[in-house]
Parts: C-alpha cells; structure tokens; sequence
C-alpha cells in the first residue's frame, strides 16, 4: 500500500515500514504521530484521491529522532559597493517510520 502525505509544506510518497526524513514536527522521540493530510492512497488497483485530502485516510508514523542537518552556506554580494556577507543555517530534521496506513 502506498500514501502520498504532506508534513511541513512537503509531499512525500510513502509505503508501510519506511523511514522519511521531514523538517522538525516539535514531538519528542519514540511519540506517535498521526497524519491525516494524504492525498492518495494505493492498494493494489484500488486508487482513492482526495479533493484536496482522502476523507478517513490516516497514516501512522512514529518518531525516531531528531538532529541538525548539514550547514548551509549562503553569501551576500553587491557588486561596486563593496558589501559581503557569509551567512551559515542548518535546518533541524526528523526521522519517521511509517508504520500504518490506513485508507
């Protein structure tokens, strides 16, 4: 069975016992998350989609942990005014493990 879900503005394509790696949900490890923002469910030939979302579709996920990614440079330049600046961001992730989905 496969889910097309959205966390943080992203859509990811998802199947039972698979991990993903999404931008911080502000849980802690080993809670349980519930996702109801699926937008597609496959099982088999059964295809369900949703106008914007699948009405009863839930996906269960659990989290694993949760770290920083890798830093990210950004530099500023204005050319003839002698302005430069190095700017650095690193974004905090999570990981999940889908563990149900039900549609």
């Amino acid at each position: 069975m496969f889910a097309v879900i959205e966390i943080g503005g992203k859509q990811y394509l998802v199947t039972e016992g698979q991990h993903i790696t999404v931008e911080k949900t502000g849980k802690k490890a080993g809670s349980t998350i519930e996702i109801d923002r699926v937008m597609l469910t496959i099982d088999g030939s059964k295809v369900a989609i949703g106008q914007p979302f699948v009405k009863g579709a839930l996906v269960t996920a659990t989290m694993e942990k949760e770290y920083r990614g890798e830093k990210v440079t950004v530099l500023k330049y204005k050319p003839k005014v002698r302005y430069r600046k190095k700017l650095g961001h690193r974004q905090t992730l999570a990981t999940l493990k889908i563990e149900a989905i039900k549609a």
